[in-house]
């Protein structure tokens, strides 16, 4: 009895987690270790937010192309952004290949995550599915993190396909309530 307690009062936890995001603005960060594939997914994600009446800014045209994301962080850099209304980012990158992922029990702090280097592309050869993760941040921390699996890929534009259809569907409509 106590176990089916737990189990709903988590669930419970969740959805009104979930639903306390109100998404209206974002700065979106992608990590690939391609250039291309960073710059691809940023059109992507602010193409998709920006069908749902929210605010995107992606970091590209933030920050100089080659330049550390740390430098995001910088308090001029911040005024500027909080000035044009932006508080939110999303920071997009692979979970993994071929596998069911869950989202990270890491509760890293934006500094800390801008940190971290990705070694992970789009696609890669002979993956059939690439899992997404999403990690919102306000303020610095962590409020939400989502990981979207994308199946049936055969190559770097099947997954953005997948992923233009997917995210939409099983992602954003949390974002907004």
């Amino acid at each position: 009895m106590k176990f089916l307690f737990l189990i709903g009062l988590s669930l419970c936890m969740q959805f009104f987690h979930a639903q306390s995001i109100k998404l209206n603005n974002a700065v979106v960060i992608t990590q690939f270790d391609k250039e291309e594939d960073r710059y691809a997914m940023q059109a992507l994600m602010a193409d998709i937010l920006k069908s749902y009446q929210i605010k995107v800014l992606p970091v590209m045209n933030v920050l100089k192309q080659g330049e550390d994301l740390q430098h995001l962080l910088q308090d001029s850099i911040q005024k500027v952004l909080l000035q044009k209304g932006f508080d939110t980012y999303i920071v997009v990158n692979v979970r993994g290949y071929d596998r069911t992922f869950k989202p990270s029990d890491d509760t890293q702090t934006l500094s800390e995550l801008l940190e971290t280097t990705s070694i992970y592309q789009i696609y890669r050869d002979e993956a059939t599915s690439v899992s997404f993760e999403f990690s919102i941040y306000r303020d610095g921390k962590l409020i939400s993190r989502q990981v979207l699996r994308c199946g049936n890929v055969s190559d770097r534009d099947s997954v953005l396909k997948r992923l233009r259809k997917r995210l939409p569907k099983k992602v954003i409509p949390s974002w907004l309530a």
